[in-house]
């Protein structure tokens, strides 16, 4: 859980690099998350219930909330293998693109330091997370 934790306390900063560790369980914990309030919604809303619709915007609230960090930590995973985070918008071309990011975001990171930072895994706050 600190993984995930620790996207949020870096919510906006695009500088520096990411473990795929960190990467992978915010990527983990938002799958869960979205799906226990959009399963949750959709079983309230099929039981005619107001409360569904509540949970509906809660979760698009979420999801508005988790934007701006989910890029931030796709970035910094980027920089881990020492390339610019615009490579991020490589995603937008359809198909390809998806499978080049979900590529670059899955490979090892530089080990030692780059132009974007000093190796995570070797930095003292990240020996503790396991």
């Amino acid at each position: 859980m600190e993984w995930y934790t620790m996207v949020w306390q870096k919510y906006a900063q695009f500088s520096g690099r990411s473990r795929r560790k960190e990467y992978w369980m915010w990527v983990l914990v938002n799958i869960i998350v979205y799906a226990v309030l959009y399963i949750g919604a959709l079983v309230l809303i099929s039981q005619n219930s107001n409360l569904g619709w509540l949970l509906m915007i809660v979760a698009g609230v979420y999801a508005l909330a988790a934007l701006i960090p989910g890029v931030a930590v796709a970035v910094r995973r980027l920089h881990d293998t020492n390339r610019s985070g615009w490579w991020i918008l490589i995603s937008l071309v359809p198909v390809v693109g998806g499978i080049i990011i979900l590529v670059l975001l899955a490979i090892e990171g530089d080990a030692g330091d780059n132009q974007f930072g000093p190796n995570p895994k070797l930095l003292p706050q990240a020996a503790g997370l396991g």
